[in-house]
Formats: structure tokens, sequence, C-alpha cells
């Protein structure tokens, strides 16, 4: 089969370590970056070039769209579901799980847990402060990734100036609350085609509440309880991710979903675990391709 790889990182190792799975397959792989994708609707029909090379030979793409390019890159996923390529994300699912209020709206409708979460457009700041009890609470900006626009408020004056700034903003914010027990730890828990993959819990380093690798935190390989990956397995299904990472808090309610990734990074999660997570994927993308 002929995959692409939808990417503007192609030396990064997610990258590269997807394109490794597919050509020990003995497909053919490519990078694509988005920068040089053109869309068109030619004669009603949707055509995309790459530069100035007319792409129509391809059988399925791996999106890999980051953060700050969400909009171009799941336009760009559409267009290529409406060419009747197979996407192992589709574009809509990618739009609802960047956006933490609709991804919380969409898991709260299937009655999957999820920390108290209110979304910052009240008028009345004690108003929404009082859902929560005494600080801290946390603050996150609706489309932020590996812990940016993360805030932690430990104290009322703290969570009040806070808010007030990014209101003032004009920036999309929720407020939820502040999970103790959980001791800046969390659950990362790959799923792919509805099975779990791997899972590795990962650890905030000393003074940071955030447990991002990338941020300083540590990660083991974990043996997910039947509670914990039963609730993974429906936030991917309730979010329609062919392909995910859904983060996990383990509280005293029980598993909590934190938050749900449509392009997971493999790095941290490959090496913690053994996994290949890659050849997972291309995997699912040859189940669906005989289908």
């Amino acid at each position: 089969m002929n995959i692409a790889v939808l990417s503007r990182g192609e030396q990064l190792y997610s990258t590269q370590s997807l394109l490794k799975a597919g050509l020990d397959r003995d497909h053919n792989m490519e990078v694509l970056d988005p920068t040089f994708c053109t869309m068109a609707i030619e004669h009603g029909k949707p055509v995309l070039y790459y530069y100035n090379e007319r792409v129509d030979d391809l059988d399925a793409v791996i999106p890999r769209i980051g953060a700050s390019n969400t909009y171009y890159g799941s336009s760009l996923v559409r267009h290529f579901q409406s060419m009747g390529v197979f996407c192992v994300v589709e574009a809509e699912p990618i739009l609802q799980s960047r956006n933490k209020w609709t991804c919380f709206q969409i898991l709260s409708k299937a009655q999957i847990a999820i920390p108290k979460t209110v979304l910052g457009n009240g008028p009345d700041v004690e108003v929404m402060l009082e859902r929560f009890g005494p600080p801290p609470v946390i603050i996150k900006i609706l489309q932020g990734t590996h812990g940016q626009g993360v805030i932690l408020a430990e104290t009322y004056v703290s969570a009040v100036s806070t808010i007030e700034t990014l209101k003032t903003a004009k920036v999309r914010f929720i407020i939820q609350e502040f999970i103790a027990e959980s001791e800046g730890a969390d659950l990362r828990v790959i799923v792919v085609d509805g099975a779990v993959i791997a899972a590795m819990k990962r650890q905030s380093m000393a003074g940071e509440f955030r447990s991002n690798l990338h941020r300083g935190g540590s990660s083991e390989i974990i043996e997910l309880s039947f509670q914990e990956e039963k609730l993974a397995l429906q936030a991917a299904k309730a979010l329609r991710l062919g392909v995910c990472g859904i983060d996990i808090l383990q509280s005293k309610y029980g598993p909590l979903v934190l938050e749900a990734n449509s392009t997971p990074g493999l790095e941290g999660i490959e090496t913690t675990t053994g996994v290949d997570i890659s050849e997972k994927i291309i995997r699912y993308i040859e189940r669906n391709k005989r289908k």
C-alpha cells in the first residue's frame, strides 16, 4: 500500500518510527508536510497537490497534526477523507479532542468519569470558584498541549487574578478540580483500533505538578486495572479516535479521564514499554484496507 505520514517534522521520532514500521511491512511510505499541500476542488471533485505534483495514489494517511496547525491540518485530513483515502484519525475527532471543553462534553454524554470541570465563561468569578471549594484549582486554556497553558492556582487570590487576566485577554479556558491524591502522576494509555496497546505511569519531577516527560517527568511501565482499561476504551470510542493517547488520573473517586490526544507522541511510551506502537498502527491500516 501507499501510506503517507502527515508531518511537519520528518526527523521527529514518531514520524521516523511510523516510516520504519511501514517499510518493514513492505509498504510504500512517504512524509507529506502539510505546509506544502494545496487543496482544491476541480470539476466538482476534491484534488490535492504536493508542491506542483498531484497526489492521487494514496491508500492511507497517518495524521501527525501539531496543535499550532490544528485548523489547516484537520481540513487537510477532511480533504483526504473526501478523496476516499483511509485516515487513521479523522478530521472531526481531531478537532473535538483538541478543544478540552468539547472533549469533556462528549465524554460526559457517554457517562465517562472526568474531574469536576467548569467552562470559564461565567460572569461571576466567585460563583465559578464556589463549585470547587478551597483551592488549589487547575486552570487550562482550551487548546493547550504538552502541559502548556495549564496553571495551578494554589490560592483563591491567584485563581481570581488568573481568571480575570484570561477573561480580559479573551482567552477561552476551563477550571478543573485539583486531584491531590494523584500526587503529580497520571497514566498514559495508547488505544489502537479499540484495543489498549500500551500503558505507562508518568510522574512529575519535584516541584512540578505536570507529568509530561519533556518537562522532566519520569515514566514506568504499568499494568492497568480492569476499570482503568475499560475507561480508556470507552473514551476512545466516545471520541471516535482510531488511534489515541488517553490520559487517566487515579483518584479517590476511581480513575478519571484527564485528556485525550489524537496525535500522541510515541518516543516516551515506546521506550518505556518496549511496545512497537507504530507497527500496531500499520496493522490497523492493513485491517481496514482489507474490508
